[in-house]
Formats: structure tokens, sequence, C-alpha cells
């Protein structure tokens, strides 16, 4: 008696089909699984044999083999728990030979013989569509997730009396609700009020380079003393980012059904994430890895935000480890298991003290010693302000700010302007595999960001008198090609090109380079 399950399990992202074979002889009795199985699959034996008994079905004594195949690869978590279920009643006959043919079956069970939810059922359906399943069996809790993609018959099942009733008779015992229209599907995240620029007084320079960053995926540092807003600006900047689109919003879906954090019912990421580690994260939580390798923080920002506020009190083990992602929109990790590459096209938005106390270049009111705000700048590497496009100083308010009735720009406004200049860029690079100016490889620079002699001659004068790096220099020119955009222009003038060099080298750069410098 033999049968044979399709499953599947996530691999670091990528899903992977996983072929349950159940074979069941006469013999010594016993229950064996093999095939490279993790603690929590070994552990699935007992769970599955106790909820079959608890379901009224008693395994004969016989001798039952499952094997995962392939054998070669290292299976873990607890979605193998129904197909192993389905697999022996397969095999023993309480089953049609036919019901599981095209079909995905994924699911925990409990010992009651509960069906219960398991992450990664997102990307998982996905992939059984594109590989021709036209059936996926799955936990009722996953039902509206699973429903997310369309031309699939999604089965949701409570329980394994649910299970073979729908593969005997091919009726659920209990019909999940009617789910809300692709249309109208809303995450959590995207019922979250984001807070508006309107709220921030002054600060007129760190709101414009928000918004050139946002309107080209830039990277930015805003550095200044307490309480001067770098925060509630980094948090306002999510409400002037451009939407995600379709295929976008599917991808960072994927990652957060992987990391178990989509939310409950028909949910799809639309708002673009914004993701705010603590300084004392480690590298392996932000890069992502472990013993069963998951996406860390840099992945959960895929295609949105990256906060590192308190920048220089992070390790500089974990700052460091920004650069390959901040380069390459990817990691790659390498571990016993298998080496796992996941996405990291993240915007890195920063914030910093010039100092420990925060009030340096201020000698009236800085305390910290050269050799101790040295120490602190020194967290932050070269090559990491290499990749970084804007670097903006962000003032104390003044009482008299706090207190005037003048009307700020809403979020909504700078959101116009983002998203006028966010067209251009879409029309631009509509045959590309990118679609904002940062992500420009430098293959295509002289192409989008054509100079004229007078503004070449002012590139090649700032390149030589700032000392600049071949990287430094792209990145102006991206920068440059955002701010025309946003000035509705074609061409990168000598006007644009000037803003985004005070941006790379303006005030906060050099207080940084400045403390570093001095002995």
């Amino acid at each position: 008696m033999f049968s044979t399950i399709t499953s599947a399990m996530i691999s670091g992202v990528e899903p992977v089909f996983i072929h349950v074979e159940v074979d069941i002889a006469h013999g010594l009795p016993g229950f064996m699984l093999v095939g490279y199985l993790s603690g929590e699959v070994k552990e699935a034996g007992e769970r599955v044999r106790v909820a079959l008994k608890n379901t009224g079905i008693v395994l004969p004594p016989m001798r039952i083999t499952v094997n995962l195949s392939p054998a070669g690869m290292r299976k873990e978590g607890t979605a193998f728990d129904l197909p192993i279920a389905v697999g022996i009643l397969k095999a023993l006959g309480h089953l049609p030979g036919d019901s599981t043919e095209g079909m995905l079956v994924i699911g925990e069970l409990g010992l009651s013989g509960r069906v219960n939810p398991v992450r990664g059922v997102l990307p998982l359906v996905k992939k059984a569509k594109e590989e021709g399943y036209g059936r996926c069996l799955l936990p009722a809790g996953n039902y509206e997730e699973g429903r997310l993609i369309e031309g699939v018959e999604i089965i949701g099942i409570p329980d394994i009396n649910g299970a073979m009733e729908y593969l005997k008779w091919g009726k659920n015992r209990e019909e999940p609700k009617e789910a809300v229209p692709p249309d109208g599907r809303k995450s959590k995240a995207d019922r979250e009020k984001i807070p508006d620029f309107s709220e921030i007084k002054g600060q007129a320079a760190a709101k414009r380079a928000a918004e050139i960053a946002a309107a080209g995926f830039h990277n930015l540092l805003l550095t200044g003393p307490p309480g001067s807003g770098k925060t509630m600006i980094a948090k306002r900047i999510p409400g002037i980012l451009p939407p995600l689109t379709e295929e976008e919003s599917l991808e960072v879906s994927s990652l957060y059904s992987i990391a178990g954090l989509l939310s409950n019912g028909p949910s799809l990421i639309r708002q673009r994430p914004f993701m705010n580690p603590h300084h004392t994260i480690t590298a392996q939580a932000l890069a992502g890895g472990g013993n069963s390798a998951k996406p860390g923080m840099i992945s959960l920002a895929h295609k949105g935000v990256l906060f590192m506020d308190e920048l220089p009190e992070f390790k500089t083990s974990v700052i460091d480890m920004l650069r390959q992602p901040l380069e390459e929109k990817e990691i790659r990790i390498v571990r016993l298991g298998g080496d796992y590459t996941f996405p990291a096209d993240f915007m890195l938005v920063a914030a910093m003290n010039p100092c420990p106390c925060g009030y340096y270049p201020d000698l009236g009111k800085c305390t910290c010693s050269l050799s101790k705000i040295k120490r602190y700048q020194g967290h932050i590497s070269g090559p990491v302000l290499d990749r970084i496009d804007l670097c903006v100083g962000v003032s104390g308010v003044t009482a008299k700010q706090l207190s005037e009735k003048k009307e700020e720009e809403t979020s909504g406004r700078i959101r116009e302007r983002v998203l006028a200049a966010r067209k251009m860029q879409e029309e631009r690079y509509r045959d590309k595999p990118y679609r904002f100016n940062a992500l420009l490889p430098q293959a295509d620079l002289k192409d989008y960001c054509r100079l004229g002699k007078k503004e070449e001659h002012l590139m090649e004068k700032a390149f030589t008198m700032l000392g600049m790096s071949a990287r430094s220099y792209c990145r102006i020119l991206k920068t440059a090609r955002t701010i025309a955009d946003l000035d509705g222009s074609g061409d990168v003038k000598g006007i644009h090109i000037e803003e985004a060099l005070e941006y790379k080298t303006g005030e906060a750069r050099r207080n940084i380079e400045r403390s570093k410098q001095e002995k």
C-alpha cells in the first residue's frame, strides 16, 4: 500500500516542493520518518498518530514508512503534518486514489485532529499556481491568505474530518465566509494613520531632503541635536512615498507571510513597509539567517524604509553589514544547510546626534572631548557614508517657530510632487528592471543623466576639490536627476547638481568628517 502527496516548504524565502511518500507494509509495527528531517518534522509522527486516533482512526499494527523527498534537502517546519496524515489515509484505502491529483497539501496538526495555520502560505500557493497545481488544501486559518492568489481553488479545512469529507465527496464540512474582493483588500498597516508633515514646525531643508529621498528612493541621513525633529521627519516619510505596485505588494506580502507577520484576513501589504529596529539588534536579526534561515529586519523593509535611529549607537559590525545590501539590494547568507539569498531593496533613513551629548559643534553647549566625538563618529565608516545620498543637518527649533500659526505644508501636497517625479521615472525606465533613480546602474548614467559642458565642468571641479570617490560621483548625479524630476525638467542642470552636492557634502557630512580629522 503506497501513496504520494505533494506538499511544500520555504527554504530561506524560496518555495520548494516536497513529495510525501507513504508505504504501509506487513512487518514489525512501527512509524518511521526519513528524509533529512529537523526536530519538528521528526515529531510529526507522534502528532499524526495521536491526531488520527482522536479523529476515530486507529492505525493498524503494520510498518509505516514515510519519506520526504528529495532526501538530500533538509526539511523544516510543521506544514508536513497534514500531508503525512492524508498520505496514510490514502495508503490505508480511506480516501480515493485520485483524490489528491493536482493538489498541494499543507497544514499542522493538533492532537485533537484540528488543522492549525502555518507560515508562508502566500508564496507557496503562488508557486503552486506557477507549477500548474489547480487546488490547494490548507488550514482554515490560512484560507483568506491563500485566496489572495487568483486562479487556484483554495480549500480551507478545520480538521482531519473536514479534509476526509472534502477528499471523499469534494465538499467542505465548514464553508469559509466569502472573502472581500481583491480591490478592497487592505492590511492592518494600511489602516494605521501615518503622521503628517504639517505637524512639523520649520525644518524646511530637512523636509526638502525627505521629499527628494522619497521621490528617487535615495538613502538619507539626518543629523542634529536632541529634540530637533529627526525622528518625526523619518516617521512621516512613508506618507509621501509612492504606493506599492501590484507586483511589489505581492512580493512584500510574501515576505511577511514567511515571517508570520501577515495580518489575518484578506490582507495584502499596500503601504510601503517602515521598519525601526532598536540599536541593540544583532547582525543576524538585521540580516536574517539562523538555524532555520528566515528573513531579517532588512528584508522586512524590502521596497520600503529601514529607519535606524541613533545610528552610532548600533554596533560597528551591524552598521558595516549594510554595505552589501545598500549596493546590491540583496543579502546572500551561506550556512551549513545551504546558501540563501534574501531581498534587500530598501531605502535607508538614519538619524544621529553629532556627538554623545548631541550639541557639537556648538562648543558653548557641547561637553564632549574631541576624542569622545571622534570615537562616537567613528562608528560610521566612510564606505557606509559613501552609500548615503543625502546628509542633511537638522537644527534646533526656536520657541518663535513653535508658537507661529503659520500653516505648514501637508504630506498630501508633498506626495503630489513625489508622485509627479515618480511618473517621470516610470516613463523613463519603462523598459528597464529598475524604477527609481537611486537604482540607476552606472552603465546607464550617461543615457539618463546627460550633462552639458557647463554641468560637466562643475562636476569635474567638485570631484577634484572634494576628493570624491567614483561612487559618490555617481550618487550625486542620481540625486541631481531626482531633483530635476521634481523640478519637471528633462535635463540635469547646474542648479540641480549644486543642490545635490550640498546634500552629499553639506553641513551634516562636514561635521562628521571634521570630527574624525580633529586631534
